[in-house]
């Protein structure tokens, strides 16, 4: 089976090419490709395939094995790999992904996308739209979380899976934040019944400075939906405008906030670094749950 590594800011991706749609991978096979000691190393695998009301289909799941709803870096690495391999001329794409359906703007010359522009659609906040336990259509924006005996300012929502954004206070060293401690603790809390994803920030100066726990992960470079869930949650703080650059370890992403509809945008580049082809025995074993 071939397969292509991508990256969209270090967030990493195992692509397959499945438009025939032939290709079925469980929980372990995925699992192992994504084992970064003893299978390619990835954030997560994306099979692209056809979708018969949009141009593809992504067909996303994270590191662990398991389908999610969404992935900002992911969708723009799909772009890239669909256009630069000549599956459609288009500079104009409609993806079909668990949280609907997203419009894609491709920045593209020379037969190559630079950069991809993704309508992430709306926020929501309701916590039945999380999900987050509690009173249905009640919001946490702006709360107090207290996990590892600290006490954060947060805010959950939805950006088609679910985020909380955690805000570090600007004169602490954001490198020095224990993520790989908090991360996963929140990640797991009873409120979230679906687990979330756990962005650690800090607005400052139109630039807001990030890290993130991904849901099923860990702490990756980058994380699109989780740039627009900070963003969001940053204007609603009155810490920036409805457009900013998020940086991570792995570089940044634009973000705008649209006024008019509240749909969110979100802008970055996306890398092939190579091709391959996968051993026929070590998938059998991969199959089985052995490779790992």
């Amino acid at each position: 089976m071939q397969f292509s590594k991508y990256h969209g800011t270090g967030n990493d991706f195992v692509m397959i090419e499945d438009v025939a749609d032939r290709i079925r991978l469980n929980r372990e096979t995925i699992a192992a490709l994504c084992d970064r000691r003893r299978g390619v190393g990835a954030d997560g695998l994306i099979r692209i395939a056809l979708a018969p009301d949009a141009d593809f289909f992504m067909d996303y799941y994270n590191a662990e094995g398991e389908p999610a709803e969404m992935c900002g870096n992911g969708i723009r690495c799909l772009a890239k790999y669909v256009f630069d391999r000549e599956l459609t001329p288009l500079t104009e794409l409609d993806v079909l992904t668990r949280a609907g359906v997203k419009h894609l703007v491709l920045d593209a010359g020379d037969g190559a996308v630079r950069t991809v522009t993704v309508d992430m659609g709306p926020p929501a906040f309701e916590r039945k739209a999380i999900p987050m336990a509690g009173e249905p259509t009640e919001t946490f924006i702006g709360r107090q979380i207290q996990v590892g005996g600290r006490t954060f300012t947060a805010t959950a929502l939805s950006m088609g899976n679910p985020h909380i954004v955690l805000f570090v206070d600007p004169a602490e060293d954001l490198a020095a934040v224990p993520v790989a401690t908090l991360g996963p603790t929140i990640e797991v809390r009873e409120e979230f019944p679906n687990r979330t994803n756990v962005e650690f920030i800090q607005p400052t100066n139109g630039r807001i400075k990030m890290r993130v726990w991904e849901r099923g992960v860990g702490e990756t470079m980058a994380c699109g939906t989780g740039a627009c869930a900070s963003l969001v949650a940053s204007v609603l703080a009155g810490l920036a405008g409805r457009a900013a650059q998020v940086e991570f370890p792995g570089g940044l992403l634009g973000v705008r906030w649209r006024e008019d509809d509240d749909h969110l945008f979100l802008t970055g580049s996306a890398v092939c670094v190579y091709d391959g082809e996968l051993d026929e025995r070590w998938l059998y074993q991969a199959s089985q749950g052995a490779a790992r």
